[in-house]
């Protein structure tokens, strides 16, 4: 039996998901798996590859062919290069940084919505401040006109 490894299309319209599976290579895109071997979510920022190497390498060993799109999964993961013997072999996966958690962002906002309030309420007092200087220099000028 000839076997692929192939991307298994799954998700919702617009918004595909993959699975990587080991299938007969006669059997439809969707159809009925051998093995599941990892996924594949392009949906992501960077995109999501989790392959289970150790189950790669021994369906590439066994004379499993990589369709074109997997080999290319293969190479970024670095599983391609350790099943060639070929320099490389920690691929050129990206994973998304680990952030601040939800709690730590909301309160570094509420601390950023405190300063923005705290210096506009400045402001305000500062305005304020001009505006009763300035109304007490106009009254005390007018009785001096009316004097003369």
């Amino acid at each position: 039996m000839a076997t692929k490894i192939r991307l298994k299309r799954m998700g919702k319209k617009f918004y595909a998901f993959y699975r990587v599976v080991i299938m007969d290579s006669r059997t439809k895109r969707d159809g009925r798996a051998i093995e599941e071997i990892g996924t594949y979510n392009p949906n992501t920022q960077p995109s999501t590859i989790v392959i289970n190497s150790e189950r790669a390498q021994y369906w590439l060993g066994v004379g499993a062919q990589p369709t074109e799109q997997v080999l290319n999964l293969l190479k970024i993961t670095g599983d391609w290069q350790k099943f060639k013997g070929l320099d490389g072999a920690e691929g050129t996966l990206k994973t998304v940084e680990a952030g601040p958690d939800a709690a730590a962002r909301v309160e570094a906002v509420e601390a950023q919505a405190q300063k923005l309030k705290a210096a506009k309420s400045e402001a305000a007092a500062k305005a304020a401040a001009e505006a009763e200087a300035a109304t007490e220099e106009a009254p005390a000028e007018e009785p001096a006109a009316e004097a003369e």
